[in-house]
């Protein structure tokens, strides 16, 4: 695999040529513990919603003619005893009544419980963001109900209130409250079912041969054997790409924790991972993940020509020496050499974008 980089002055042109050696992959032994890819089903974040009133503005809350706020600050007063509205009340009485009203904001506020769980008592963060108010600086939200992820179950998992805290000068529509949340009820995470839990691979290592390879690594870990026939069936199974349900062997029926932990911090051998590379246009950075070839090809952009074809001997640049013949060129190789010849970040991208384009990039190609 060749680099020609053409150097044009008033007089003369240069042109100079890479090679690129192509290095035979050194072998390491690497592990990794399988809670570095992997989570169980179950242990997931869960997010309380509802909506709110913030009160305290300096004038910059919702307009005095913004019917749902109105609404919302007389349900409020009629929950505290002060009703100031009756069954015949019209919404123009309504909007009268509170005609001038400048310093209230009707808000949404989300409230997150960890994977863990959470128990009643417990106290969350709190985020709080404006609807229509032009600024939350100086309020403080004075109710609101949470609800759970599913729009159907009535149940009020939590109450937030507490003093805003703007997260910066920038955003005066968003805010927080430390520990503004109180769980009003318990939120369980259920992690087995009838002696089975499922692994749930990271969406960066899924892969059909990564759950396959891990299923077995498991089956040789803790493949029990016992004289019933449950105890006879495979430990792991891969269901897909993504999921794999493990059995609970008969030792550790009455401690499923333990197993779980156990399992979580077995070490595996290095996996398969499919051939990915990453690319990040606005940093201009450029993540290769393993040794990921490329075919045989011309590609041109701007003053910088790549030919991966390996055809002959050719000019070598001082800074590498080597034979430019190769059957497998890596693209590591061909972005090491382009950096030695201080090619711009923004055009090695172009050049490996055009390489995939081609069918050249042996790998998925990853944008950001």
């Amino acid at each position: 695999m060749s680099i020609s980089i053409p150097f044009r002055t008033a007089t003369l042109a240069i042109a100079t040529m890479v090679s690129i050696v192509c290095l035979a992959p050194t072998v390491h032994a690497e592990q990794t513990l399988l809670r570095n890819i992997c989570r169980v089903k179950g242990q997931e974040e869960n997010t309380l919603r509802g909506m709110g009133l913030v009160v305290g503005l300096q004038g910059t809350g919702d307009s005095e003619d913004s019917l749902p706020t109105m609404r919302a600050l007389a349900r409020a007063m009629e929950l505290m005893n002060f009703p100031v509205t009756g069954p015949e009340t019209s919404d123009r009485d309504l909007l009268a009544a509170f005609k001038g009203t400048k310093n209230v904001a009707l808000v949404w506020v989300t409230a997150t419980v960890p994977a863990t769980g959470g128990r009643r008592g417990d106290q969350l963060d709190c985020t709080v963001s404006a609807i229509r108010a032009k600024s939350l600086r100086g309020g403080e939200l004075v109710f609101a109900a949470l609800h759970g992820p599913n729009v159907k179950d009535p149940t009020v998992y939590g109450l937030a209130n507490g003093r805003l805290e703007l997260d910066d000068d920038q955003h005066l529509t968003h805010a927080k409250i430390h520990n503004g949340c109180r769980l009003e009820e318990d939120v369980y995470t259920s992690f087995q079912d009838d002696g089975y839990f499922t692994l749930v691979i990271d969406k960066n290592h899924a892969g059909f041969t990564v759950a396959n390879e891990i299923a077995l690594w498991l089956g040789t870990q803790f493949g029990y054997r016992g004289s019933g026939e449950t105890e006879e069936k495979e430990v792991a199974v891969a269901i897909d790409a993504t999921n794999i349900v493990v059995r609970i062997p008969g030792p550790y029926r009455d401690a499923p924790v333990a197993f779980i932990a156990e399992v979580m911090e077995t070490k595996i051998p290095k996996l398969q991972n499919e051939a990915r590379v990453v690319i990040n246009e606005r940093a201009g950075s450029i993540v290769i993940g393993g040794d990921v070839d490329i075919g045989p090809a011309v590609v041109t952009h701007k003053n910088v020509t790549v030919d991966t074809q390996g055809a002959g001997r050719s000019l070598l640049s001082p800074i590498m020496q080597g034979d430019i013949e190769s059957d497998n060129a890596k693209l590591k190789d061909l972005v090491a050499a382009l950096e030695r010849v201080q090619v711009p970040p923004q055009d090695q991208i172009e050049i490996i974008k055009g390489l995939y384009r081609n069918g050249k990039l042996h790998a998925r190609l990853i944008i950001e």
